[in-house]
């Protein structure tokens, strides 16, 4: 990436931050019960304010309501399998905004038939670590939540599954790289502690889909919103770790980080690729 276009990028990344307090989304959050709290709070502390509406019946009657919608494979059961359902059904009519975070796929035979079902209603989004976007294109996936690929191991992948779905490919790893069907960033921000904390990439799902929902609204393109989305998680990350001495105290660090990030924030420490 040029540093034109680097720069540009961290004005984007910058103005999003601050629109996302300004305009509030509303995220829909169908996802798994180890990370509910978490992922809720990370919402909260970005500005954007946050549901978990997943039952039959209500799910997709709710997407209409919210600017963008969170599917997390994390602990899929029959009840919430349903309401996901529901959902992607109601998004793929209506043409809105959803994350589909394909946790464990490659590996386990429930998830992955359910990953393979949505991935055909292209998703607006998709957020992996490297395994799960490998595993998502047909390759050999990893360990649960854990990757046994590099970033770069997946980048052929990420950019096929852009081409099927005509979205945005979001992978996580030491320097996140996100690509559409031409064109990749990469975020170079982040802290190793964010992976010691239980639903930090559950809730990187639900932050993305904020940003896009803001971005849109501007006329940013997808590719420039998810990165920007990226990039921001991280640069919290990189703030919170400076006042913590390990998980324990990281994790409220980071959602005090995401409530009190400034645009000053990102534009002295957001660095793209």
């Amino acid at each position: 990436m040029t540093d034109t276009h680097a720069d540009a990028q961290i004005d984007i990344t910058a103005t999003l931050v601050e629109a996302l307090r300004e305009e509030s989304p509303l995220v829909q959050c169908l996802t798994n019960t180890v990370t509910q709290n978490f992922t809720a709070n990370v919402v909260l502390a970005s500005g954007a304010t946050v549901a978990m509406v997943d039952v039959e019946g209500e799910a997709g009657l709710f997407s209409g309501i919210a600017d963008a919608t969170l599917v997390n494979l994390g602990t899929i059961n029959g009840d919430q399998i349903v309401g996901m359902r529901e959902v992607v059904s109601a998004l793929t009519e209506s043409g809105g905004i959803w994350v589909l975070d394909p946790i464990g796929v490659g590996g386990l035979p429930v998830r992955s038939a359910l990953a393979f079902e949505f991935l055909d209603r292209a998703p607006t989004v998709i957020r992996g670590n490297a395994s799960e976007i490998i595993g998502l294109a047909g390759g050999t996936g990893g360990k649960g939540v854990d990757s046994a690929q590099s970033v770069d191991a997946a980048a052929e992948s990420a950019r096929s599954l852009a081409a099927k779905t005509g979205g945005v490919v979001a992978v996580s790893g030491e320097v996140d790289l996100i690509v559409d069907a031409e064109s990749t960033i990469r975020a170079a921000n982040g802290s190793d502690l964010l992976t010691k904390v239980t639903g930090g990439g559950c809730a990187l799902g639900a932050y993305l889909g904020a940003f896009v929902s803001v971005g849109v609204d501007r006329g940013v393109g997808m590719l420039e919103s998810v990165a920007a989305g990226a990039s921001a998680y991280t640069v919290a990350a990189d703030l919170a770790a400076e006042n913590s001495h390990g998980p324990g105290t990281f994790s409220p660090q980071f959602l005090d980080a995401l409530y009190s990030m400034t645009a000053d924030d990102i534009r002295k420490r957001a660095q793209f690729r």
